[in-house]
């Protein structure tokens, strides 16, 4: 019967919480903050880096003016499907908003990193009974209310890109997958939001010292394997599945089959609740090859929406 109800009401996909898929060229997705009377377009400035509570980071240049951060105002976030940067095409494409207020910022001579808070938030993704059934019928626990779960549809509504973080000290490494993360390039900075119960989280914090990997999806089920190691010991390094290198100035163990790495130096941290934020700057960077497709999480209630659209990602 509960196969049944699945496949009338919501087709032949697969009920998960988050879809894993590739993306070959770009993301189609956009994001967009309104500050004030000014919509900016931050899809490529915006990273998710607490869950509890759901804070997202946000890169503003001095060159845009600090004088639009508002210490006391309301933010709202916009996620669309494809659309130009009018007020009227972005209402007519979104699929979730958020209301925010201001958590905290790290002030850069380059610009402003804003740490805000998500207050509510609405989704558009399926229709409200559709969502509410979904919920009911799958994804409701006694850690994940409704709210709960439009929070996370929202914050997963724009693809969050899969990186390898790698750490050693002494004798003790780990490597570890996480999406909680971005960097802001051109400035040779990176932002990471560690889990407090990740073991190696105290020791990073410690030694002011971390390594991010750019991956290809085709090592999926490698890097999930590797997803334990965020709560548990990790085995000798020449038990792993496959072969390491050392990162050049750090000697931390990398995967052989990255394809790239940057070692970056941790100079301020902040709790932000369920995570640790991490603020670093880059140190150095090795590119050891090429892949088009990386591997991405979004919501699987975007993923049915994009399905409906004939818009959907390629699911790996």
């Amino acid at each position: 019967m509960k196969s049944l109800f699945r496949k009338i009401i919501f087709g032949d996909a697969a009920i998960r919480e988050y879809a894993t898929i590739t993306i070959g060229d770009k993301i189609r997705e956009k994001v967009y903050l309104k500050i004030g009377a000014t919509t900016k377009d931050i899809s490529q400035s915006h990273w998710l880096l607490c869950l509890d509570p759901i804070v997202f980071g946000t890169w503003i240049e001095n060159s845009e003016g600090t004088s639009l951060i508002d210490e006391n105002g309301e933010y709202k976030m916009y996620f669309t499907n494809p659309a130009d940067d009018t007020d009227e095409n972005i209402k007519a494409n979104i699929v979730a908003d958020l209301t925010l207020d201001i958590f905290d910022k790290i002030i850069e001579k380059e610009g402003v990193l804003l740490l805000l808070k998500l207050r509510k938030s609405r989704i558009y993704h399926i229709s409200f009974i559709k969502a509410h059934l979904l919920f009911l019928k799958y994804y409701k626990k006694p850690q994940l209310s409704f709210t709960k779960l439009k929070f996370f549809a929202s914050a997963y509504s724009y693809p969050r890109r899969v990186r390898v973080i790698s750490f050693k000290q002494n004798d003790y490494y780990n490597i570890f997958p996480m999406d909680l993360l971005g960097d802001i390039r051109h400035h040779n900075k990176y932002v990471f939001g560690l889990r407090h119960t990740n073991i190696t989280l105290s020791k990073i914090v410690e030694s002011k010292k971390i390594v991010v990997s750019e991956i290809s999806y085709e090592y999926k089920g490698i890097i999930y394997k590797l997803g334990s190691h965020h709560s548990t010991n990790t085995p000798p390094v020449e038990q792993l599945p496959f072969k390491v290198i050392k990162s050049k100035n750090f000697g931390f163990y990398i995967p052989e089959w990255v394809d790239s790495y940057k070692e970056i130096n941790i100079v301020k941290t902040i709790n932000l609740g369920s995570h640790m934020l991490l603020w670093g700057e880059v140190l150095d960077e090795c590119l050891l090859k090429s892949s088009i497709e990386h591997l991405y999480h979004i919501h699987y209630l975007l993923y049915l929406y994009q399905k409906r659209k004939h818009l959907e990602y390629s699911l790996v």
